[in-house]
């Protein structure tokens, strides 16, 4: 497995380029399946799960194709699909049951395999089939499986008021989808308001769907008879941009984001902020300033839903209080197994103790370069982010993790100014 080696100390300086989120990105390649009209997507992000996501789609008969440039790639839907998810291809993937609602609204019927991923705690798949269900679906569980048809006698899914007990991304993602193509109106309740969902309308409202309120918790979704092809440019990814905030905050430096939305970001920078780091606005992007670590006052905070601050962040940002003056709280609401990056800072030299769902970070001076292991996507970017900062030398083994969430991420920290490298297995 291929690993970094990181030597800490330097600020970073420059223009980063932000890559096309992945959270959108991925529905938005399954949203290709609800057409048979050819559809291109711009700014999509060279990852391991756009890659899985895409092998998924050619297994089940798309035809795909890389233009390069911008990041481009198309495809088409319009021969035979196989509507079969298989659990090879999915097994790494947990947005894999994206694929769910498209190929039950186009063909009538799937057999998608239960998803993997991140083991960061339990991600239900009730609430997709609770949704699907209410409009018209009938699915089973079966040896790993969620097999899906049409009730009896109907053609179409059929509109419906769909309320989740709990709000879901993917959820509100599927069912965006699957109501495009229903039968009259459905209306969305608690749905998820990350800026990849408007993203993922937008889209769909392109390719001729009629949509409305998305961005917020109801959405209105009145059925078409057939969607048409389009051309779609992905969103910024607001966690990578994120990321590279913090990684400046706690290495010090001078760096616009380029692409990075401030919008999308406003609970971790009022923090970044707070903190004593400089976050402004500029054209087409994010500047970032600070003097580093020392400089840097710690941070309570506590993750929730969109527009409050992203779990996705988390991990990142303890990284940043684990170098900054004075103590804070970190609590994790939406995972119950996410502070698994702890011990290996801890490895580094970082001070951190656990309570439940609670994290007690308390500054210290310096880390020291060591021998670290990622345990998940989010957790390989603090690990960096914690790299940059420490005294010496630091291995970061299992950045597969890492990969599947950033687009070169070593490449673009190293134009920067960072020390860091890639050694191949």
């Amino acid at each position: 497995m291929d690993k970094l080696l990181i030597r800490g100390g330097r600020q970073l300086n420059g223009t980063v380029p932000i890559s096309g989120a992945k959270n959108a990105a991925l529905p938005e390649l399954c949203a290709t399946l609800l057409t048979p009209e050819p559809v291109t997507l711009l700014n999509v992000p060279r990852l391991q799960d756009v890659a899985t996501m895409r092998k998924l789609l050619a297994h089940m008969g798309v035809q795909t194709q890389s233009h390069g440039e911008r990041g481009g790639m198309s495809f088409s839907a319009a021969g035979a699909i196989t509507p079969q998810a298989p659990y090879e291809l999915v097994k790494t993937m947990r947005a894999s049951v994206l694929v769910l609602g498209p190929l039950l609204a186009r063909f009538g019927h799937a057999r998608v395999s239960l998803p993997g991923g991140c083991a960061i705690g339990s991600r239900p798949v009730d609430q997709h089939i609770k949704g699907l269900t209410a409009m018209g679906a009938e699915i089973a569980v079966e040896h790993g499986y969620m097999v899906a048809t049409l009730a009896a006698g109907r053609t179409r899914l059929k509109g419906a008021r769909i309320a989740t007990d709990m709000v879901t991304v993917t959820g509100t993602e599927n069912f965006l989808m699957a109501a495009a193509l229903a039968e009259g109106e459905t209306i969305l309740e608690n749905a998820a308001q990350e800026p990849e969902i408007p993203d993922l309308a937008e889209m769909l409202i392109r390719m001729g769907a009629r949509i409305e309120g998305h961005g917020s918790s109801r959405i209105r979704i009145q059925g078409v008879e057939q969607l048409h092809g389009c051309t779609h440019q992905v969103v910024a990814d607001r966690i990578e941009t994120g990321t590279f905030l913090c990684a400046v905050a706690a290495a010090g430096g001078d760096v616009v984001a380029q692409h990075g939305r401030i919008e999308h970001l406003e609970a971790v920078v009022e923090k970044l902020r707070d903190a004593g780091v400089a976050v402004t606005k500029v054209a087409d992007g994010i500047r970032v300033q600070s003097a580093g670590a020392g400089q840097l006052k710690a941070q309570s905070f506590r993750t929730t839903e969109y527009p409050g601050f992203p779990t996705d962040m988390q991990a990142q940002f303890m990284a940043l209080n684990a170098v900054a003056q004075g103590s804070a709280l970190v609590t994790e609401t939406i995972f119950e197994n996410r502070f698994m990056h702890v011990n290996e800072l801890v490895r580094l030299g970082a001070n951190i103790q656990i309570d439940g769902n609670v994290a007690m970070v308390e500054g210290v001076p310096a880390l020291s370069g060591a021998s670290v292991m990622a345990t998940d996507l989010r957790a390989s970017a603090s690990l960096v982010i914690a790299a940059l900062v420490a005294e010496g030398e630091t291995q970061v083994d299992r950045i597969y993790h890492l990969d599947r969430g950033y687009d070169q991420m070593e490449i673009k920290l190293r134009a920067l100014g960072a020390d860091i490298e890639r050694v191949k297995s």
